[in-house]
């Protein structure tokens, strides 16, 4: 079967949008409609015409896609594609920690659950955290649940951040080893990463960016080699973008397992079928909305 022209059509005939992140297999990234990072999807998910979302990423996500928009049909094409950091988060220690730090905000990042949104104040992402931080009417935040991210966030404020012990295994993984052996590979080549890797990672990069950060980058720069420094199916998103630029792996190790479940014949399965449909509780719902709009308020 032709699974790419059998989508095109089923999406068309379903009025479905095909929304992909920068890590998701190189054959997914092809056929959607629109790839990008977390706020580029979000702000998509938010502002559409389409009756259907198919979104290829993990769960947190899709939930996301569902809360900002709940009169449309949101599906994720593999039900275990989830997130490990997300899963670090949990409700119940969230809301013992805020009776702990009565007069803090809670600033979430988008890589956490539903349940867990609906007890923030804001969400963030990689490429806004910093400008959420600065701007929420708080000088105390608690910052859920990627503590490289706060890490990385903290280093520029001035505010007291409570960070959450929570890490994207992934990115965590990656080491100052493995990025000064892949430095000594390519000297002098320039080297940008992600937020989530660690803080000796960050400290010894030339740049840190969100992915959608990264893409900008890309489009503007005159280097001809860059080192990248995060999951590796954005290396796949860069060189559709830049193709005259050598896109170098930090490591060929740099692998999201739960981004790589989805691939062409599970997403044409779930336009198909429309399945596995994610919803969030209703009252969830309206609590989490209210984060997620108040991080596009704040954003731009």
């Amino acid at each position: 079967m032709d699974y790419k022209t059998e989508i095109k059509k089923l999406a068309k005939e379903k009025n479905a949008i095909i929304l992909a992140h920068n890590y998701q297999n190189d054959e997914i990234q092809d056929i959607a409609d629109i790839t990008g990072d977390s706020l580029e999807l979000a702000r998509v998910a938010a502002n559409n015409d389409a009756e259907i979302i198919v979104f290829c990423g993990v769960h947190f996500m899709a939930e996301s896609a569902s809360i900002l928009s709940p009169t449309k049909k949101v599906l994720l094409p593999d039900k275990d594609a989830g997130c490990p950091m997300a899963d670090m988060a949990d409700k119940d220690e969230l809301v013992a920690l805020k009776k702990k730090y009565p007069n803090a905000k809670v600033v979430t990042y988008i890589n956490s659950t539903a349940e867990v949104k609906a007890e923030s104040d804001v969400i963030c992402t990689s490429s806004n955290a910093k400008k959420i931080v600065e701007r929420i009417d708080s000088d105390q935040i608690i910052f859920v649940p990627d503590k490289n991210l706060g890490n990385f966030v903290k280093q520029s404020s001035n505010k007291d951040i409570i960070l959450w012990d929570g890490y994207c295994p992934s990115h965590d993984r990656f080491t100052i080893e493995k990025l000064n052996e892949t430095k000594k590979n390519h000297p002098n080549v320039f080297v940008m990463v992600h937020p989530e890797c660690n803080k000796e990672v960050v400290a010894e990069a030339d740049a840190v960016f969100s992915t959608g950060e990264m893409v900008k980058f890309a489009k503007e720069t005159d280097l001809k080699e860059i080192i990248v420094g995060t999951e590796i199916g954005m290396v796949y998103k860069l060189k559709t973008v830049a193709p005259h630029i050598n896109f170098i792996p930090s490591s060929t190790d740099f692998i999201c397992p739960n981004m790589k479940k989805i691939n062409l014949k599970k997403l044409y399965n779930s336009l198909l079928y429309e399945e596995t449909v994610i919803k969030v509780d209703p009252s969830v719902m309206e609590k989490s909305n209210m984060a997620l709009k108040k991080m596009l308020e704040l954003s731009y």
